[in-house]
């Protein structure tokens, strides 16, 4: 592929990704949803306002990929090609998917909704959680080890069953920590 190649308002569930690997591109207004994007190899390129919904993330590549704007809901990303995996997301939803199982280190959230996402034995070391919304996130044996949660919302851990050394937690959101108490804090 050509250096900076535009694709914009394409709905790809009626015109099908032609190459098999994209590099330095950016996706604009496009539409991924039920679209089987199995072994693709996207490299340094941003999707934005981008709806993937429900796309199939089978051994899929994502190198130094920035999502802004994009609606994800229920992905698999633990599917995808986890050699050089690299994805930072800005005001995106990421509603009910999953990154089990994944090496995250140094990922970016940044104002976005991850309602129900699945992070269960996810390495998130050093990651930034900035304005998110994290109501029914799931963190079990998760490594949030230097995790920023200063500016998020509605998590709730289990420190016993996570690790959480130098995580950064906010005083208003560290009820979520204690939730398993299930005591009243005033």
């Amino acid at each position: 592929m050509e250096a900076e190649n535009i694709f914009d308002a394409i709905d790809f569930s009626q015109n099908a990704l032609t190459e098999k690997e994209y590099e330095d591109c950016r996706f604009v207004n496009c539409d991924f949803s039920n679209v089987i994007l199995s072994n693709i190899k996207f490299t340094e390129c941003q999707f934005m306002s981008c709806n993937f919904s429900m796309a199939t993330l089978y051994n899929t590549a994502f190198r130094e990929i920035k999502f802004t704007n994009c609606k994800m809901l229920g992905l698999h990303f633990e599917n995808c090609n986890k050699n050089g995996l690299s994805i930072y997301f800005d005001n995106s939803i990421l509603t009910h998917s999953s990154f089990y199982k994944l090496r995250l280190k140094n990922t970016h959230f940044i104002n976005s909704k991850i309602e129900g996402v699945d992070f269960s034995e996810t390495d998130l070391t050093n990651s930034i959680f900035d304005n998110c919304d994290l109501s029914g996130a799931i963190f079990d044996n998760t490594i949030l080890e230097k995790v920023d949660f200063r500016t998020s919302f509605n998590y709730s851990l289990n420190p016993e069953l996570n690790r959480i050394k130098k995580a950064k937690f906010s005083l208003n959101g560290i009820t979520g920590l204690l939730d398993k108490y299930d005591i009243d804090i005033s």
